[in-house]
């Protein structure tokens, strides 16, 4: 192993993996996880001639990341590497590439949607019989096309093996054929830094947390014990650091806020049986979605219309506590001219009236430096006390969202302080469609220029946490942030320079120091769980994962006759769906069809009377059947339905999201977030009936 760079830590961890066996390798952040997975990858291929790895992430830019920066390097010269996203043409042919391939990087969505489809070229199967199986030679001569029996499946950041998360989907599968005593199966090697409790606070929950783990990927777990000295050495932790500011004197955009949100619930009428906490905080926010819902059910416009404008006061609350008072006000104000040509009742009228009396008021208080967040003004001491010009500091900001971390670029940017200090910031999120999202490129190109260092912050979202292979750090500040164990530690592992910093900036006595400090807990507590999974003896550790998954599958096969049980409760017949802003009944259920198992559409043409066309979507990936089209918004009030899809270049097909609508079946009225929970069954569309009925005749 020494030839390949591997440390003692990383030899212990792999050892077991290399016998063949299932194992999750947990090392911290920095660790060297995927430099282990390439070696044990690289053993598999070797010593089985007829071996297939594949390679699981979870986030797309991950992909180009893990193939050309480990994989590809040490294993492209002798096998066939192969890297698939929904951003490349592989994708539409992905069983093809799976039979041609040695080693496949993919996203988990790709795997589990060629699991799902059933034509030849995009079908892939977990494995196949023995007698299927295609006898081939070594590789290094490259000859045709090899079976598709994946024999090692790496999956990375494997604590999202839980739930509905897509790697779950994928291993329910490996579980339900082991349970059926299916052969053969994949070798797993799962990859992460911490598993976490599971939200457990006991010794014994959090233990049942790991197994269940443990039983979802089919794996043990395995850390250092022997090198852990040269593993503290190798990744060594930064030094932590609470900078506290003490709360605000005076807050007066916070009292001139909360004031017209109780004009709000005045207006409202609130009743007894309906309770909203404290303003200004996470648990109100989770009040007024409620009340909303509540709102749609009861047929209530006002509630409804109320509890959403309540949201974004609610924002503005959490926005002035954390960043500058402008932006707080600019969020309102932003939100408010969006509303400003769609007010179609007195309720509108009321909630637009109430912002623009105020709207003066709320400006003139948020320009007003006497009152601005001390918190700003400590963030700016943490950043000038570790950058200047003769400094080679680098740094991570890590905030909640999106809208937070582009109002800390123009702080930044507009600080002249912090310019003449050297910075170079720049900001990082996760890849998407919208306006705030970065496209893989973006992201590439930012994380490059940071390595450069023509950059030299980075105020990034989540994304930053995980996987993604950015410097190492002299300071990351965790800022206006509450999170679990597991994403402290990842977010601690980015302070990796030799004394680096690790700083949260809160008020004191706030959430942020009570949050940091019970993480503290909870993974010295995933610590002790993990030692007790780790000393049970070989036959009590399989009997209690056996004894999950059989669980499990029984589970699953309940939870699977329910759902049957929910699709056939209603006629799509007998359901209309109605604009959730305005409660015009503008379909029914029957006018929607399923495309490619994951688009719903209306296929009546009557329906393109009920809207308007906004933007043209664009997205850099490209799809082989469809291309997307212009925004969707209602014809009467305006409210977001979702986007046209142009399907085989023919068809010009409303694409809805369910959330933007409410349900009514007969005298009741429900909401779904996800198309896959509405109470009847969306059948698949018959586009050469489609096209029939519509436009063409395709009979000659």
């Amino acid at each position: 192993m020494s030839d390949f760079g591997l440390r003692g830590y990383q030899e212990e961890v792999v050892a077991r993996a290399l016998r063949g066996e299932n194992i999750i390798i947990c090392l911290p952040t920095g660790g060297g996880k995927t430099r282990a997975a390439v070696y044990v990858a690289k053993r598999h291929l070797d010593t089985n001639p007829e071996g297939k790895v594949m390679v699981l992430v979870n986030k797309v830019h991950l992909v180009d990341q893990h193939y050309s920066k480990e994989f590809m390097p040490h294993l492209g010269r002798q096998y066939r590497v192969v890297a698939v996203s929904g951003e490349c043409d592989e994708k539409d042919f992905f069983g093809n590439v799976v039979r041609d391939s040695d080693m496949i990087i993919c996203t988990a969505q790709i795997l589990e949607n060629a699991l799902i489809n059933t034509e030849d070229s995009k079908h892939v199967k977990l494995s196949e019989s023995p007698t299927n199986k295609v006898t081939v030679h070594h590789r290094r001569s490259f000859p045709p096309p090899l079976a598709t029996d994946i024999t090692l499946l790496i999956i990375d950041e494997c604590h999202h093996t839980h739930k509905e998360e897509v790697y779950n989907k994928i291993m329910r599968r490996y579980v339900e054929k082991k349970v059926r005593g299916e052969r053969p199966l994949p070798q797993i090697l799962g990859l992460m830094a911490l598993p976490g409790t599971g939200g457990a606070r006991t010794l014994e929950k959090a233990v049942e947390h790991v197994l269940q783990i443990c039983a979802n990927l089919d794996s043990a777990i395995v850390s250092s014990k022997l090198c852990v000295h040269e593993l503290k050495e190798k990744v060594p932790r930064p030094v932590k650091r609470f900078d506290i500011v003490d709360q605000r004197h005076k807050d007066p955009l916070r009292d001139h806020l909360r004031q017209m949100m109780e004009r709000i619930h005045d207006f409202m009428g609130i009743t007894s049986d309906i309770t909203l906490r404290e303003t200004g905080t996470q648990e109100y926010e989770t009040d007024v979605v409620l009340l909303e819902q509540h709102g749609v059910r009861e047929d209530n416009r006002l509630l409804a219309q109320c509890a959403l404008h309540l949201r974004q006061y609610n924002d503005a609350l959490l926005i002035n506590d954390t960043l500058r008072m402008m932006d707080a006000y600019t969020s309102l104000a932003d939100y408010y001219n969006t509303k400003v040509a769609s007010a179609i009742d007195g309720t509108d009228r009321f909630l637009l009236a109430l912002f623009q009396e105020n709207k003066t008021t709320l400006k003139t208080i948020a320009r007003d430096t006497r009152f601005e967040n001390p918190k700003m003004d400590k963030l700016q001491s943490i950043l000038l006390k570790q950058f200047g010009p003769s400094t080679n500091s680098k740094g991570i900001i890590f905030s909640k969202t999106r809208k937070s971390i582009h109002c800390l670029q123009d702080w930044v940017l507009s600080n002249l302080a912090l310019q003449e200090a050297g910075i170079k910031a720049a900001t990082l999120t996760g890849s998407g469609s919208g306006i705030s999202y970065m496209t893989q490129g973006e992201q590439k190109e930012t994380i490059q220029k940071f390595r450069k260092g023509n950059l030299n912050l980075l105020i990034s979202t989540s994304v930053a946490e995980e996987g993604l292979d950015i410097p190492e750090c002299n300071l990351v500040v965790r800022y206006g942030l509450l999170t679990n164990e597991i994403a402290q530690q990842q977010a601690s592992g980015r302070a990796r320079a030799r004394d680096s910093v690790y700083s949260v900036v809160a008020q004191a006595g706030g959430r942020e120091v009570r949050r940091e400090l019970t993480n503290e807990y909870l993974e010295e507590l995933t610590d002790e769980a993990l030692s007790k999974v780790q000393s049970m003896s070989y036959q009590e550790f399989r009997a209690k994962i056996t004894k999950l998954q059989e669980e499990e599958v029984l589970r699953r096969q309940l939870m699977q006759n329910l759902t049957l049980d929910k699709k056939n409760c209603y006629s799509a017949d007998n359901i209309q769906l109605l604009c959730r802003n305005c409660f015009k009944p503008v379909a029914s259920g029957s006018d929607i069809k399923l495309v490619d198992n994951s688009h719903y559409v209306n296929v009546n043409p009557k329906f393109a009377g009920l809207y308007k066309r906004g933007g043209q979507v664009f997205m850099e990936r490209s799809f082989e059947d469809w291309e997307p089209g212009c925004t969707i918004n209602c014809g009467k009030c305006g409210k977001h339905w979702g986007c046209e899809m142009k399907y085989k270049k023919v068809a010009l097909l409303p694409n809805l999201a369910i959330k933007e609508f409410a349900l009514q079946i007969a005298d009741k009225r429900m909401t779904v977030k996800k198309w896959k929970n509405v109470p009847f069954t969306v059948n698949d569309l018959n586009f050469s009936e489609y096209c029939k009925k519509n436009f063409l005749d395709l009979s000659n």
